[in-house]
């Protein structure tokens, strides 16, 4: 291409091109790029002018060739699929009328910071540098899946989509994408889709302050994301479900003050997931299912009136729990799994507890363990269960049993103080003693001596029987509680 051919706005730039130097088109600093299709031909530059430049633009000994335009209104195409550009791309608050063809092309850095675009095609694209967006705007989606961004990738303020056209693509597609350094996504607002599928970070991902948008679908799709450290979703904002099944994330996965949302959906899907830290603190309720399969977590931070009223938990492990909380806090959650009663539920709660050495915690878990299981039995087991409940708590009430062996002592004593029964063998049985006489009924293998000297009548008959009953019943389920206990120990 001639210079003769170029407008006078095209000159400026290509004379900028070899220096490295910026051509600033802004009228002011309010322009805005949204409103570009109005600017005049003082302000408008031929995206072939720019492919031009880029693949074969001149260049002069000494210096660093490089493309720097600002608030230009860059009208056709602009092709660069498959194309190998050795120069800095910068075109900030610019307005794109035509969706920019990078797919496959191999850049030093790619700057569209403060543009308007109608889409952006750079699927497998790579960039030596780092690929800037921030507060980017768009109608339509931003491919870059399978994309090779050596350094980070910059979405600060971006705006993708808009909220009366609903998109049938993600709106950004970064699925299996490769980033060498951070994710920086703060106050993103994307009206459909993220879909990060099988994407590697090496750094973090930071949606902090994002409003995620796709109500009755999915507004982050993360199938298998690896992160390097964090992924941070601070006063996140998402309708829609959020999707990391899989998800690889071995410092922090913060939702502090985030609300998530979706109704009659799934509102969280984290299953298969290793992760270090959870963090739920002052999060909204969340509004709609929780599933947290088979997910191993060292540290879950979440409060219990954050979890929805179904959840899916079975096979989650977690080495701690906060904030510390009592065990009747934290029992309702498992009473909302949605496949109903789960062992492992309570034992990995147990594990919790145990850890953080709150032994009266964990008999508060074991015997609901217990009781949620005995709603499971048949009738005649439930009966028996309800007994060893009611007598000793399964063994972990073990003053319980205290108790009511001491109230039947005293009922015992007190009647057959009143009435001594008559001896069997007159001039040979020893004196009498109520107290011990009661505890030779009650207790079914220590012997006093008086239960076999002694035979009472009428009523005080019926008693002892009952006393005898009563004894080798709590006998049993106090010996069935403590075996239990020490089994586990």
């Amino acid at each position: 291409m001639e210079i003769t051919d170029l407008t006078p706005a095209e000159r400026r730039v290509w004379r900028a091109f070899p220096l490295d130097e910026g051509v600033d088109f802004r009228e002011g600093a309010d322009d805005d790029p949204e409103h570009g299709g109005a600017w005049g031909p003082e302000r408008t530059v031929r995206a072939e002018v720019l492919r031009a430049l880029l693949l074969g633009g001149p260049t002069r000994d000494g210096e660093v060739a490089g493309l720097k335009l600002i608030g230009a209104r860059i009208t056709g195409e602009l092709r660069l699929k498959y194309g190998v550009v050795e120069h800095a791309v910068r075109l900030r608050s610019c307005h794109f009328e035509r969706t920019p063809q990078l797919y496959g092309a191999r850049l030093r850095v790619l700057v569209l910071s403060d543009s308007t675009l109608p889409e952006l095609t750079a699927g497998a694209l790579h960039t030596e540098g780092v690929l800037r967006m921030s507060r980017c705007r768009t109608t339509g989606p931003v491919r870059l899946a399978g994309a090779q961004i050596t350094g980070g990738l910059f979405l600060d303020g971006a705006r993708l989509g808009t909220p009366d056209t609903r998109c049938e693509q993600p709106l950004l597609q970064l699925n299996n994408a490769a980033i060498g350094t951070d994710v920086q996504a703060k106050r993103l607002v994307v009206h459909g889709t993220i879909r990060l599928n099988e994407a590697t970070v090496t750094g973090q991902v930071n949606l902090d302050d994002s409003e995620l948008h796709a109500p009755g679908g999915t507004a982050l799709h993360a199938e298998n994301l690896s992160v390097g450290t964090d992924l941070r979703a601070m006063r996140l904002r998402a309708r829609g479900r959020v999707n990391l099944s899989g998800a690889r994330v071995p410092r922090h996965l913060s939702f502090v003050h985030a609300r998530l949302s979706d109704p009659g959906g799934q509102a969280l899907r984290a299953s298969s997931c290793v992760i270090g830290e959870l963090w739920f603190r002052e999060a909204a309720p969340i509004e709609g299912d929780v599933n947290l399969r088979r997910s191993q977590i060292d540290l879950l931070h979440i409060r219990p009136e954050v979890w929805p009223d179904r959840v899916r938990i079975d096979g989650l492990g977690y080495r701690s729990l906060a904030p510390h909380l009592p065990a009747e806090d934290r029992l309702p959650l498992l009473e909302r799994e949605k496949e109903g009663y789960l062992p492992a539920s309570y034992e990995q709660l147990t594990t919790a507890y145990r850890a953080a050495g709150d032994e009266a915690a964990v008999r508060t878990v074991q015997l609901a363990k217990l009781r949620r299981h005995r709603r499971t039995l048949p009738r005649y087991a439930r009966a028996w269960g309800h007994l060893q409940d009611v007598t000793v708590g399964y063994g972990f009430r073990p003053l319980r049993a205290a108790g009511w062996l001491f109230a039947l002592l005293l009922t015992g004593t007190l009647a057959f103080a009143l009435h001594h029964p008559r001896p069997l063998k007159s001039g040979e049985a020893p004196d009498f003693n109520p107290v011990f006489y009661t505890l030779d009924l009650l207790l079914p293998i220590i012997g006093f001596g008086q239960e076999a000297a002694f035979a009472p009548r009428g009523w005080y008959q019926w008693l002892s029987y009952l006393l005898i009953v009563t004894g080798w019943i709590l006998a049993t389920t106090t010996a069935a509680g403590v075996s239990r206990s020490l089994s586990r120990q």
